[in-house]
């Protein structure tokens, strides 16, 4: 009797432990649902995270992401702002970098400072990525990529005007002087030299830098774009459109109905300063593309910056979330985005070894990338993404357009703009 009732507690036991294990089992087996919020910049890059989820979902299985793409630019950022508020945040977003240190002092980040190791590692991130995650010596979100303003040319136009293409190697790029003459020399009745150099902040910047001119203080607080090498810059600019006619403005391609990539895939224009996402479109357009770094003011170089991708400070499944946060910036996702010609790396490992070779594609990136590889991955800080206020944004380029598009003259247009960001700055500190 004593063995039958031992038995009989040893079976019992087994059976607790064996339900306990099922149940643990189920457990771990159960779905979690992500929430991942961001903007369609284009159809193509909505593909290129949508395939990315897919990809993630298949590695975890337990995890499922529900994405919703929307608004972009200042009607995003009220979106994540008023959703803080009321505290309806999706578990996962982007977030601007020129918004993303007014949302994280705004409390709806979570902070992932502790969250790095030495398989996943702050320091590997470029020196511009970190500068821009960094706030205080906190993080509240992971840099998606780095993105920088470059040269595109159209070779078929080269050829037919006989003008040597430009060098893709930065130690031998165009002064502005020489730019401006060849420019001039691609101008004809059909034909504009350039295009893209007034797009306000993603090309602009990198050219005040080149000159020596800054956006802001050291530490933010105030804007000192008025100054005599801004100015140089505004004006060369608006010469180049004006006294030489070798760019077209705005108005133009919405007359001929085409977007700025279109008029250089039909050769309506010789080049196009835009960001380096455009080289996905460009690519895939099929056309004979080169490419370039910016003309120099004096110091060469181009300026970095993306959005970040960050959890909400309320998610109820930070560790989940932030598995989802390591996936989009390894090399199954944001490797991809680089090979399609959307991103550029922004982790030093993935510049060298099999990490370069297993993004970097010569159908792709031809042969003009690898000489400016280093141009990309030691970019200035776009001075853009430190700033303390949303707001600049807007205000730089409604008064940049009074200058470039209409009567305003350029000292007005450096005085307006600082004294309106100024204001700007002190509302958002108080905040």
């Amino acid at each position: 009797m004593k063995l039958k009732k031992m038995i009989s507690k040893v079976m019992a036991a087994a059976m607790v432990l064996s339900a306990m294990s099922m149940g643990t089992m189920v457990h771990a087996e159960e779905t979690v649902e992500l929430t991942f919020m961001g903007w369609e910049a284009s159809p193509l890059e909505t593909k290129a995270v949508e395939d990315g989820i897919a990809a993630f979902e298949a590695e975890y299985p337990n995890i499922k992401v529900t994405y919703t793409p929307g608004l972009a630019g200042a009607e995003y950022n009220a979106k994540i702002l008023t959703s803080a508020a009321a505290g309806a945040l999706p578990d996962v977003m982007f977030v601007a970098a020129e918004s993303y240190r007014q949302i994280a002092g705004a409390g709806a980040l979570m902070e992932l400072t502790d969250m790095f190791d030495s398989n996943y590692s702050f320091d590997d991130f470029i020196e511009s990525s970190r500068t821009i995650m960094d706030i205080d010596g906190h993080v509240y979100g992971i840099s998606s990529c780095t993105v920088s303003p470059i040269i595109y040319y159209n070779k078929d136009v080269f050829d037919a005007a006989g003008v040597p293409y430009p060098s893709s190697d930065p130690a031998e790029c165009w002064t502005i002087d020489e730019f401006r003459e060849v420019a001039k020399s691609l101008t004809t009745e059909d034909v504009y030299g350039i295009y893209g150099l007034e797009t306000v902040q993603d090309t602009l910047n990198a050219q005040l830098l080149s000159n020596g001119g800054a956006r802001y203080n050291e530490d933010f607080t105030e804007s000192i774009i008025n100054s005599p090498e801004s100015k140089e810059v505004f004006e060369t600019i608006k010469a180049i459109r004006v006294e030489d006619g070798s760019a077209p403005d705005a108005t133009t391609l919405d007359a001929v109905g085409m977007s700025a990539a279109q008029m250089l895939e039909t050769g309506k224009v010789a080049m196009l300063c835009d960001g380096s996402w455009a080289l996905q479109e460009l690519a895939a357009s099929g056309m004979n593309i080169g490419m370039a770094p910016l003309p120099s003011y004096g110091e060469v170089l181009t300026t970095g910056q993306a959005h970040l991708h960050c959890i909400s400070s309320t998610t109820a499944h930070p560790e989940e979330a932030w598995q989802f946060l390591q996936f989009l910036s390894g090399m199954d996702y944001q490797g991809a985005l680089c090979k399609s010609g959307l991103w550029m790396p922004n982790r030093y490992s993935m510049y060298e070894g099999e990490q370069l070779e297993g993004w970097y594609d010569e159908s792709v990136h031809g042969d003009s990338y690898r000489p400016m590889l280093d141009y990309f991955m030691n970019a200035k800080v776009d001075p853009a993404a430190l700033q303390k206020s949303a707001q600049a944004r807007d205000i730089l380029m409604e008064e940049s357009d009074m200058y470039f598009k209409m009567d305003q003259d350029i000292d007005t247009t450096l005085a307006n703009i600082d004294s309106r960001i100024n204001a700007a700055i002190k509302d958002a500190m108080a905040e």
